[in-house]
């Protein structure tokens, strides 16, 4: 409850509160029970930016203390900062998977090409 700030919270019911507080909510119950893997869909979504950092904190945690983390989201940068591999698809079919580093090289993508502009050459979507 302290590490997302829900000590405040802790006698309210759930439809009182609101959209971001619900989502920190949902994420310290999922890991209570100390999960082998996670898998999560957006989890930045509603958050303001101290508890996203505190989120992304926790993902990096519990995935260096060895938990597999799967993590689905439209947002590149967050990938590119959590992720020690990429999986990038489009269309439901499996375009490219690795690291940025590996992306990059098997796409011919310069050093300093950011996963959102590989991301936007791989799919053909730079000018969409």
């Amino acid at each position: 409850m302290e590490r997302f700030s829900l000590v405040p919270y802790a006698r309210q019911r759930i439809e009182n509160l609101s959209h971001g507080t619900r989502q920190r909510l949902a994420f310290a119950s999922a890991l209570l029970h100390e999960p082998e893997v996670i898998i999560v869909d957006e989890p930045m979504v509603g958050l303001d930016p101290k508890n996203a950092r505190v989120v992304k904190e926790e993902l990096k945690a519990r995935s260096r203390a060895g938990v597999t983390v799967f993590l689905s989201t439209h947002l590149l940068n967050v990938a590119e900062e959590l992720a020690d591999r990429i999986g990038i698809i489009h269309h439901g079919k499996l375009r490219a998977i690795g690291t940025v580093e590996e992306i990059r090289t098997q796409f011919g993508g310069a050093a300093s090409e950011s996963l959102e502009e590989l991301f936007l050459g791989i799919t053909g979507e730079e000018g969409e």
